[in-house]
């Protein structure tokens, strides 16, 4: 997960960063198969270095090409490139502390609108025709607005303050949005898309970093369990399964102490549900326990976030290597065997796929 509140900018401080070079910046025109679903793997960079990225893999071909949003507008995409929505036929993509979702072509990867005005935005969800929320991390409020005007109209109310609120993914059940509050945070709040309100939230774990929605309509949230030293606390991390229509905890994994998990997602079919914890594990989403061994060993470097070809269920993993170089990009069957290895921008934080047209 991207933009550790009392980690990240101490890093970026300190550390000298690196961005693949592509000479001046001038448009380039880009040729993708549409006959081929393609992978966009967003990069964070580097907080405060404008160094973010996006970058386009072509699972058939194993064509990587970097830096593509630069190299096809011109200018940098910005600082801490955050998350992708596909709606409607443009690629919203969310930067954070630049404050700004472009709407990009999905073909040629250039700028066809942008939403400014926003604090500090981190994810992008579509209720339906002419509106969508979006989350914030230094701003308790979560935002509506009118993608077809590029303008915020609205903010949900959630009752918690500027210093310690903020609201990350979303997933949408039955005409109900689930957020998890990650930073300095404990619940799941439950919005009515009909009103625009808030109508139940539910505590988990502290720091609930990422939500997802299984194939039996379960929800489930991965909790980090805070930092030793917190003011707001410090726990084993957890992973729990909520009872989305009764909007209850059916039950609650719990990780050893020192163990960081993350990267929480899905199976195609959503009866397979993955995370990292140093290494990659799988679960069966009707399962009673935690399993006991990875699907894909650790390396010894930085597993940092996680997405599965929902069509084959080829498992990709990113590694953050030293958080300031170069990430890298590994590929693998859904047997857990390495199938592609290649280069990618800083921090490789988030995905989307691409279907073929």
């Amino acid at each position: 997960m991207s933009l550790f509140r009392r980690i990240l900018p101490l890093i970026t401080l300190f550390c000298a960063v690196s961005c693949m070079e592509y000479g001046p910046a001038q448009e380039e025109t880009f040729a993708t198969d549409l006959s081929h679903r393609g992978l966009f793997i967003i990069c964070e960079g580097n907080y405060m270095y404008g160094n973010a990225s996006l970058s386009y893999y072509d699972p058939e071909t194993k064509e990587i090409q970097n830096e593509i949003f630069a190299r096809s507008n011109a200018f940098p995409i910005g600082d801490v490139a955050q998350s992708m929505t596909i709606n409607n036929g443009l690629c919203w993509t969310v930067v954070n502390n630049s404050g700004v979702i472009f709407a990009l072509d999905p073909v040629t990867f250039k700028e066809k609108r942008r939403i400014t005005g926003f604090t500090s935005p981190r994810y992008i969800h579509f209720t339906g025709s002419g509106k969508a929320y979006v989350t914030q991390i230094w701003d308790p409020r979560i935002y509506i607005v009118d993608p077809d005007k590029c303008t915020v109209t609205g903010y949900i109310e959630t009752g918690m303050d500027f210093e310690t609120g903020s609201t990350e993914m979303m997933v949408e059940k039955d005409g109900y949005v689930y957020v998890n509050c990650w930073s300095y945070q404990n619940r799941i709040l439950k919005i009515d898309t009909a009103t625009d309100r808030i109508i139940n939230e539910l505590v988990v774990g502290i720091q609930p970093s990422a939500i997802i929605k299984d194939g039996y309509g379960k929800l489930w949230a991965i909790t980090d369990g805070g930092y030793e030293g917190s003011p707001y606390g410090h726990e084993r991390a957890t992973l729990v399964k909520i009872d989305a229509d009764n909007f209850v905890i059916e039950k609650t994994f719990t990780f050893d102490y020192g163990s960081t998990p993350r990267g929480l997602t899905a199976s195609g079919d959503g009866k397979t549900i993955y995370w990292i914890n140093d290494g990659v594990y799988s679960m069966d989403a009707a399962s009673e326990t935690l399993p006991a061994e990875p699907i894909i060993e650790p390396l010894g470097t930085i597993f940092y976030a996680l997405i599965v070809d929902p069509t084959n269920g080829d498992i990709y993993v990113s590694d953050a290597v030293d958080y300031t170089s170069n990430g890298v990009m590994r590929r693998y069957s859904a047997a857990g065997n390495l199938i592609d290895t290649f280069r990618v921008g800083i921090n490789p934080g988030n995905f989307c796929w691409r279907e073929a047209q």
